[in-house]
């Protein structure tokens, strides 16, 4: 139990003293982050500790009835856990000297440890209450981080061309926006996902993800309602990571600080929904069951996935904001994970694991990236894509990582990526059952990848405008990107030595000639990516606007809503009227009209008993006439 409790609690007891100082001495806070850095480092290093020595198997302790705190060591979650806290601790480091000058540090070193400790509860979670909880404290963290600039007085944290409009859309948003539209979707998603939870234990009595009996859940409630279940607790991952049509929170979240960018978009938040995804397939094994609601969403997976990594490919290809392009080429990695471990309904387990590697390779190139354009950012005093050779010149150290990590990322022949995703290749390949679809979409996405790589690279280095640097410091800035990216060399050292049993079919796949002739497109596009980064035409326009989906959050939802509201409110006042003032009303005549008539006079009463004689009189004759 203690080496759980270390883990989660190190990073957040650890910022709890830079908390409390800058709200009464700032002087002594600002000395305070590096505190908050070594409870990073304290969780990395039992994260390691848990990979080297700690025998795969479960850890359970009681808590409510019925339902145990669980935590499990398998081949997921010991690589997770390792890679989301030596992230987090290379971004905490390089935070130290990108936040240093920040006016909330206290808030935002907080927030930042939180979001680690939650995400390290998610990684080693096996019990989905308290999954649950570690899923909630990173969409407040996220909160927290991306709109942490509220002050939304700093042109730099803004997303967008400042009081541009198309049409009634406007097209540039704030860090308080930003934070507002990602809590707003992720508990979009969140909801449904809770009740899904809710119904695998009150119908398979069971809320640990490695021993859910789902065939059980078949026989109880047929095809149909699993899809739906299933569906219900996918709109969770769906929403943390970005997947259409909720992709759109994910590009105004550039809002917040680099370095919140590159934990989000790399280890963390929007990683957990895929991750998350992965874990449910690998006990459910899909492979082993044949019933049509599974292959449903399987398949529905599989297609949204493709389908979303396209969406943000393209959008990446057209973007000119560093923060935008890499966080819409985040949307279509993520898309692809999504689609991988989709596959492994007709391929099996081999699917969860060339996704899963394909999030690990994401996971180091993309936080490289991310810290490069922060530094970028601090240097050149522009969030657009901006270079040209004197900032290469200038800063050597900073082009040769980028050139590393987008090289390495791309698919390009014999590289990192290129083994993963020609893995990837041989996955699509093999879907018979569903067509040659998937296979076509990865090939033409991996080709729009490599080329928007490709554009971060020239536009930032070689062919972007002039920009003028203010070069400062930048030391550990410079050390945080440079150990991110050697990790890239140490993953194709475990590929092509085979030292994971897991891996070994990457290596036989990256050498069949159809994986070879994917290789050599992707280098071809990423040579035309470099030579000719921008294409100014009206498509590349609608691309780069994100085809307007954010219509969807600024315009359509919200009009939504305020309809329901206001059919709410005149609902109400309708129910009001009828309540309090009509139907009394009605009774009150009535029984004044009844005390009109109660005089107590004998006289009256036969004059009254006559008169309704001689009416019903009246109306027997006319209606017999």
């Amino acid at each position: 139990m203690w080496l759980w409790l270390v883990l989660l609690l190190s990073p957040i007891i650890a910022s709890i003293p830079i908390a409390v100082a800058w709200e009464f001495n700032r002087n002594i806070g600002r000395k305070l982050p590096v505190l908050s850095v070594v409870g990073l480092f304290i969780s990395f290093l039992v994260t390691l500790y848990i990979l080297l020595f700690v025998e795969e198997g479960r850890f359970s302790y009681p808590w409510l009835p019925g339902i145990e705190i669980a935590f499990i060591v398998d081949y997921l979650s010991k690589y997770m856990g390792v890679l989301t806290g030596f992230i987090a601790f290379v971004i905490g480091v390089y935070g130290l000297e990108y936040m240093k000058d920040d006016y909330r540090l206290g808030w935002y070193w907080f927030f930042f440890n939180l979001f680690t400790a939650s995400m390290l509860m998610v990684v080693y979670s096996d019990n989905l209450l308290s999954l649950l909880i570690g899923w909630e404290g990173l969409g407040i963290a996220s909160w927290g981080l991306i709109g942490h600039w509220f002050r939304d007085d700093d042109e730099l944290s803004y997303v967008g061309v400042i009081n541009r409009k198309v049409g009634f859309l406007k097209m540039f948003w704030s860090p308080s926006t930003g934070g507002w539209r990602a809590i707003s979707t992720i508990r979009l998603g969140d909801m449904p996902m809770f009740f899904a939870v809710a119904a695998i234990f009150a119908f398979a009595g069971n809320l640990n993800i490695s021993q859910i009996d789902w065939e059980l859940l078949i026989e109880k409630i047929g095809s149909f309602g699993v899809a739906v279940l299933l569906l219900a607790f996918l709109m969770g991952p769906f929403t943390k990571s970005a997947q259409l049509p909720f992709s759109e929170w994910l590009m105004t979240a550039m809002t917040g600080p680099t370095t919140v960018s590159a934990l989000l978009h790399s280890a963390t938040m929007v990683a957990a929904g895929t991750y998350l995804f992965m874990r449910i397939s690998w006990y459910i094994e899909p492979w082993n069951i044949h019933d049509a609601g599974i292959e449903f969403v399987y398949l529905l997976v599989l297609f949204l996935g493709l389908i979303s990594s396209l969406y943000g490919a393209l959008v990446a290809l057209a973007s000119r904001e560093r923060k935008v392009l890499l966080a819409a080429s985040t949307m279509s990695s993520l898309g692809l994970m999504f689609a991988a471990a989709a596959a492994s309904k007709w391929i099996g387990e081999f699917a969860i694991v060339v996704a899963f590697w394909y999030l690990i390779t994401h996971a180091f190139a993309k936080a490289t990236l991310f810290l490069v354009a922060g530094h970028l950012i601090h240097e050149t005093h522009d969030r657009f894509l901006c270079g040209d050779l004197e900032v290469a010149k200038k800063m050597k150290l900073t082009f040769i990582v980028t050139i590393i990590a987008t090289v390495m990322l791309a698919g390009i022949p014999p590289l990192t990526a290129y083994w993963v995703k020609s893995a990837m290749d041989e996955v699509m390949h093999a879907l018979h059952e569903v067509g040659e679809a998937p296979l076509f979409l990865l090939i033409v996405i991996s080709a729009v990848y490599s080329a928007f790589l490709a554009k971060f690279l020239s536009m930032n280095f070689v062919k972007g405008r002039h920009v003028h640097l203010h070069l400062h410091g930048g030391g550990l800035m410079k050390t945080g990107y440079t150990l991110m990216v050697s990790m890239l060399f140490l993953l194709l050292a475990v590929i092509l030595l085979g030292i994971d049993e897991h891996v070994e079919e990457f290596v036989k796949a990256g050498f069949h000639a159809t994986s070879f002739m994917v290789g050599v497109l992707v280098t071809v596009a990423y040579a035309i990516g470099f030579v000719k980064p921008t294409l100014e035409t009206k498509v590349g326009q609608v691309l780069a606007d994100r085809f307007y989906l954010m219509a969807l959050n600024d315009f359509i939802v919200p009009k939504i809503g305020w309809a329901f509201v206001t059919a709410v409110d005149y609902g109400n006042r309708a129910i009001d009227f009828f309540t309090h003032r009509a139907i009394p009303g009605l009774f009150e005549s009535v029984s004044k009209g009844i005390r009109v008539l109660q005089t107590g006079r004998l006289s009256h009463y036969v004059q009254l008993a006559l008169g309704a004689l001689m009416l019903l009189l009246i109306v027997v004759s006319v209606a017999g006439w």
